[in-house]
C-alpha cells in the first residue's frame, strides 16, 4: 500500500494478547519480560479507524477522544524540559478537556518505542505494551487519587484517571495504539495483575493493575496516521460510575500501514482530575 493512501483501511484486522486462564496471580514487568508471569492467548480483532467516524469519540461516551494540541517541548527526551514545560501543558489541556476542577500530573512521562527503533528497550519502560491491559485497577486508583489529591479526599466529589497518548515520530505509524470502547467492557473482563517495576540500579516497586479477558463484545479502535500535534486521551479509571470507567488498551501491528516508515515514538503522561463537592 502506498503511504499516501494507507488511511483507505477504515478498518483494519491485527492480533492482541489476552490474558489466559491462570492458576497463580498475573505479574508482568517494565522492562525485564523474561520475569513475567503471564499466560498469553493471542486473537485477531477488528479494530475501526476512529478517524472515520461520523461522530466522533468522546472522553463521555465511549471513554477516550483525540484532540488538537501542539506542546512547546523541543526534545521529549530531555526529561528536565519535559518536567518543566510539558507537565504544566498537559495539566492545563485536561483541565479544558475533561471539565475538572483541578488536575495533577504524576510524573514526567513514559517514552516508548516500536520494536524497530534501537531505543527500544534501551531506556527505562520503552518498549510498546504488547497485551492488553488498564494502567490501574480500582485500588490502585483510589491510592494514587488520595496520594495526590491537593485537598483532602473527603472534599473530592469525583475524581479520574487519564493517560494522554501522544507521537512523537510522524505518521504514519508502524505500532499504533488501540483503545477499547468502555461500554463493551463487562467487570468479568477484567484480571487483577502485579505491576512490577524494575529499573536497572533502583529498588524494585509494584501496584495493582488490570490484564483483561477476550472478549468478542469489545470493539477496538484507534486513530490512523497520528501526528506530534495531536493528543489522544483515553480515561484509566472514574470514581463516579455514571461517566465511562476505564478503557483497555494495547500496541498492535497495523497491517494498512506501508513499510519502511519510522519506527514509532510516542510519551504517555499520565494525571489525575479532580472535581470538589
Amino acid at each position: 500500500m502506498d503511504a499516501t493512501d494507507y488511511r483507505s483501511a477504515r478498518r483494519v484486522h491485527s492480533s492482541m494478547n489476552f490474558i489466559a486462564p491462570m492458576q497463580v496471580r498475573p505479574r508482568y514487568h517494565a522492562n525485564d519480560s523474561s520475569l513475567d508471569v503471564l499466560e498469553l492467548e493471542a486473537h485477531t480483532v477488528e479494530i475501526e479507524d476512529a478517524r472515520a467516524r461520523s461522530t466522533p469519540p468522546t472522553l463521555e461516551r465511549e471513554g477516550f477522544a483525540i484532540y488538537p494540541h501542539r506542546s512547546a517541548v523541543r526534545d521529549f527526551r530531555d526529561s528536565a524540559e519535559v518536567e518543566r514545560v510539558h507537565v504544566p501543558e498537559i495539566r492545563d489541556f485536561l483541565l479544558r478537556t475533561s471539565g475538572a476542577d483541578d488536575v495533577v500530573v504524576t510524573g514526567a512521562g513514559v517514552l516508548r518505542f516500536s520494536e524497530k527503533s534501537p531505543d527500544s528497550g534501551r531506556l527505562n519502560n520503552s518498549r510498546p505494551a504488547r497485551f492488553v491491559h488498564i494502567d490501574v485497577s480500582d485500588r490502585t486508583a483510589a491510592m494514587f487519587a488520595e496520594r495526590s489529591a491537593p485537598r483532602p479526599l473527603a472534599a473530592v466529589r469525583r475524581w479520574a484517571n487519564y493517560n494522554v497518548w501522544r507521537v512523537l515520530s510522524p505518521p504514519p505509524q508502524d505500532v499504533p495504539l488501540a483503545v477499547c470502547d468502555a461500554r463493551s467492557v463487562a467487570p468479568e473482563d477484567l484480571v487483577p495483575a502485579d505491576a512490577v517495576f524494575d529499573m536497572k540500579g533502583a529498588p524494585q516497586w509494584s501496584f495493582e493493575g488490570l490484564v483483561i479477558r477476550y472478549s468478542p463484545r469489545h470493539r477496538w479502535s484507534y486513530f490512523s496516521g497520528m501526528s506530534p500535534v495531536e493528543a489522544l486521551v483515553f480515561k484509566t479509571c472514574d470514581s463516579d460510575p455514571a461517566h465511562p470507567h476505564s478503557l483497555p488498551h494495547s500496541a498492535f501491528d497495523d497491517p494498512s500501514c506501508p513499510a519502511g516508515v519510522p519506527p514509532r515514538a510516542s510519551i504517555e503522561m499520565r494525571a489525575i482530575a479532580y472535581w470538589w463537592k
